[in-house]
């Protein structure tokens, strides 16, 4: 794809396809912050204890990657591989998805009921097979948090699900809003199980490939992390926009044939009036 290099599930981008990225993520960062998100930071990895505290392992230990120290001094990598021995106790977890970052910084916290947040961050997922930039082992993704009320969480979901559905069609992408068995949770497990008879996630789908998703919570964050609500200390109820960044450059770059002439649409779409 153009300049970019990708192997292994690991993308370089080259300046046009960053160039493109860059507009959607601008894009969809500006919406968050029309609608009064603050931006927030986040680190790539997290303490395993925190990420475990999130079921991150209970719910998708087949995704999760560890990283850990190297035991001085240690010969070099055989084989692609340092030997398990001489990797000192991996701690540090890799986040499976951008929203954990919004959970963890109002840990211990009471928060408005119309909290909104956004941010961008890097998201791991040991998948059983790569794709191109459809399924990648890194990737970014651009999430916009509710936490609050329930009200709160379902307006803005329905808010931005307007949003994307408007821009899809703008970008005269046809798109299937699917309720989702989500993937990501054991197939035998009762989460998944709940998710099917009682869907929280639906995700946008274009050419067979979901590039974005809305996602309710219900509490289960705001229990974890401990977030009450103002004033009378309710938990926090939650919900997110997710984008996968990588996905909708994937889209448009197969349906237009270069990051340029996709950027030239995006941009064009963008300019054109009445936009929600």
């Amino acid at each position: 794809m153009g300049s970019s290099r990708i192997t292994g599930g690991l993308a370089i981008l080259g300046p046009e396809e960053t160039a493109l990225l860059r507009l959607l993520d601008d894009t969809f960062a500006r919406w968050a912050t029309d609608a009064g998100a603050g931006e927030i930071s986040a680190p790539p990895v997290y303490p395993v204890d925190e990420l475990a505290n999130l079921d991150l392992y209970v719910n998708f230990p087949h995704l999760a990657l560890v990283a850990g120290g190297l035991e001085a001094p240690t010969p070099g990598p055989s084989e692609g591989r340092f030997p398990p021995e001489r990797v000192v106790g991996p701690h540090l977890g890799l986040p499976t998805a951008t929203c954990f970052a919004a959970y963890l910084l109002h840990q211990d916290r009471q928060v408005p009921r119309d909290t909104l947040v956004t941010l961008v961050n890097r998201c791991f997922r040991n998948e059983s097979r790569f794709d191109g930039l459809r399924r990648l082992l890194s990737f970014q993704m651009r999430e916009i948090v509710a936490i609050g009320s329930f009200e709160h969480t379902q307006t803005v979901i329905g808010r931005f699900r307007q949003r994307i559905e408007e821009f899809l069609g703008r970008l005269s992408l046809d798109v299937t809003v699917e309720a989702a068995s989500d993937p990501f949770f054991q197939a035998d497990g009762a989460r998944a199980l709940l998710q099917r008879v009682q869907p929280v996630k639906y995700e946008f789908q274009v050419d067979d490939l979901a590039i974005a998703s809305v996602n309710t919570h219900r509490n289960f964050f705001g229990e974890r992390c401990r977030i009450t609500v103002e004033p009378d200390g309710s938990t926090a109820f939650t919900g997110c926009v997710a984008f996968g960044l990588e996905r909708w450059l994937a889209v448009l770059v197969d349906r237009h044939g270069s990051a340029g002439q996709a950027r030239a649409v995006v941009e064009q779409a963008l300019r054109e009036p009445h936009f929600v």
